[in-house]
Formats: structure tokens, sequence, C-alpha cells
């Protein structure tokens, strides 16, 4: 069987499972560039209807398609979500996702989620010659087999718990035009929460209390500044998907933490700050419980 075909769907009732083989209950080292190339993701499943998710994080690529790729690790690392996984790591219900944006986007319909053009990927030219179909079909392969995970995954959550929330996390540079010049902070707030593909009326008393949560969270003596639909308005293929297959029972809010936990030129972690924000989220969990499924 290929890897990346899909696993059996009797493994999404074994606590974590991942692609080709089931794990015991470890957390992933964050962002970590695993021997095993054939991994794709990881999932831990608990009894919470709270799930959050790192789909961006992975910095694998399949052997094949690393000769063809015109970037260097370190040009792939500034556009993928470094350290998310660290992010979600408290949550009881988690989806890692290990493969590199560059292989396949799951954040993008299935049309774009392989970059072929540079207006497509921050202006970056991807591939020094093009992408072979057959590279390209195995790259869909993956996408769909995502998909159709995260469907059954979810139905098994909806089934033991009628309502569920979805912290869809990544993460955005704030410091595009060079290393000491940052995004006016009007325009770059800490936390960006994305709701334009949900119901945001049915889904305010989620969405509203979580907000006020993260922004009770300090950091170097400042309260979080929290926006709503800032710079980025949570239109990723993810939340779209949830809300198309779960419209009265999913709440998947797109959760976009700016880069201050790290150095997004060197990659170097801040690790007071990625601690910090870790507890910011998963202090958010029990909060989170309290509400879904709660008559209205």
């Amino acid at each position: 069987m290929p890897a990346w075909r899909k696993s059996s769907p009797d493994s999404f009732g074994q606590g974590l499972v991942q692609k080709g083989r089931s794990l015991t209950n470890q957390i992933e080292v964050p962002n970590s560039a695993s021997p095993d190339t054939g991994s794709l993701w990881s999932v831990r499943r608990s009894q919470s209807p709270v799930i959050a998710t790192a789909i961006h994080d992975g910095r694998l690529m399949r052997h094949d398609l690393l000769p063809l790729c015109a970037l260097s690790e370190s040009e792939r690392l500034r556009e993928e979500d470094p350290f998310t996984a660290f992010l979600i790591s408290g949550v009881p219900n988690q989806v890692v996702f290990h493969r590199s944006r560059f292989e396949i986007d799951l954040n993008r319909s299935r049309e774009q989620a392989v970059y072929f053009r540079p207006e497509q990927a921050w202006g970056l030219t991807v591939w020094k010659n093009g992408l072979p179909a057959s590279e390209h079909l195995a790259s869909l392969t993956i996408y769909d087999d995502y998909y159709e995970m995260l469907g059954s995954f979810l139905k098994s959550i909806e089934r033991n718990h009628g309502e569920f929330v979805l912290l869809d996390v990544h993460s955005y540079n704030h410091r595009r035009a060079g290393p000491d010049i940052q995004t006016d902070p009007e325009q770059a707030p800490d936390i960006n929460i994305g709701t334009f593909s949900m119901d945001r009326d049915r889904w305010a008393h989620v969405v509203d209390p979580l907000m006020d949560h993260f922004r009770a969270f300090r950091i170097t003596d400042k309260p979080l500044a929290v926006s709503e639909n800032i710079a980025f308005q949570g239109k990723g293929e993810q939340t779209r998907f949830i809300h198309e297959q779960f419209p009265k029972t999913g709440c998947a809010i797109a959760i976009e933490f700016k880069k201050i936990f790290m150095d997004e030129w060197t990659g170097q972690p801040d690790n007071a700050v990625l601690g910090k924000l870790r507890d910011a989220v998963t202090a958010a969990v029990p909060l989170l419980e309290r509400i879904v499924g709660q008559p209205r």
C-alpha cells in the first residue's frame, strides 16, 4: 500500500494514531524534522468535544519532491507555521500534519492545494522545472485522504458529544519588509480570530468568550491583542469544509498567532512566549467544554 493511503477506520478509536502505525500517548516535539519522511499526520483522540489542528506545522517533503523543489528548507520554513503543534499540545483532541505546505496545502481548495505559480506562494518559485503530473496526483491523494480522515474523525466526536469546537491554529509573519520592520500593530494583532465561513450568530456564544479568554492573558506584561477578521478572515479550506459538512454541530475557528513567539527570519523560538501561548490555548479547553452542547 502506498504511504499516502488512508488508515483503517477502526484506528480512530485507538487514542493517538499516526498514519500507518499506532503510537502511545506521546506529544510531538515542536516542528521536529522526523527521519520518517513517510509520516503524514498524527491524530490524538480523547473524550472531549474540543479539537485543535496544526495543519501547517509540518516541514517534511517526500523524497521524490526534494530534488524538484527550488526552495531551501529555510526558505520554506518562513512561510510554514512552526511550533503550532506545540501550541495545541495541551488540547485533548489533536490533528497535526507533518508535511510541508509546499508539498500540499490542506488549507487551500483542491485546485489550489499544490503551488505551481509564484503568485500562489508569496512570490516564490517552488519548482525548478515544473512538477510531473504523477507527483501532482500523489500530493492530491494525500489531500483527499486527509479530508476523508477528518470527516470520519469529526463524525465520531459529533456522535459522542452532539456539537464540537475545532481550533484551526496557524501563525503569520509580521516583519515581511525586513527583520527590524514591524507591521502596524493595528493590522497585525497578536491573535487574529477568523470567522468568515461560520454562521457567526449561531456560534457567538463560543467565539466571544474565547476572544475574551485570550485577552485575559499577558505577554511581557501586556495583554494579548485579539481581533476578529483583521489580518485574516478565516477563509481557509478546512474551516469551510467543517462548516459545510457540520453546519449545525461544528464550530471551526481559525486562529492566527502572530509570530511573537519566534524570529520569523531565523526560525529561532522564544520558549518563554511559546509556553505562555500554549498555556492560553490549553486553558481554553475547560471553557469551551462548559459551553459546547449547553442549551441556548
